[in-house]
């Protein structure tokens, strides 16, 4: 199974802020990953995804 969380973002107009951590911890768990691992590892890999994503958007409006 591969997971995505593209449908679960915070978003403002032109710019994603942060996932759905609700969503996360659940595709974590569905994916048999336990809680205490999701909670130390999401942080920088939504930090990561975050500035990623506003960079995509930032170059798709240039």
């Amino acid at each position: 199974m591969v997971g995505r969380l593209g449908g679960q973002l915070r978003i403002v107009p032109g710019a994603v802020i942060g996932w759905d951590m609700g969503a996360a911890f659940a595709l974590g768990a569905a994916l048999g990953v336990t809680a205490p691992a999701i909670a130390e590892l999401l942080p920088a890999i939504e930090a990561v995804m975050v500035r990623r994503v506003n960079e995509q958007i930032s170059a798709n409006n240039d």
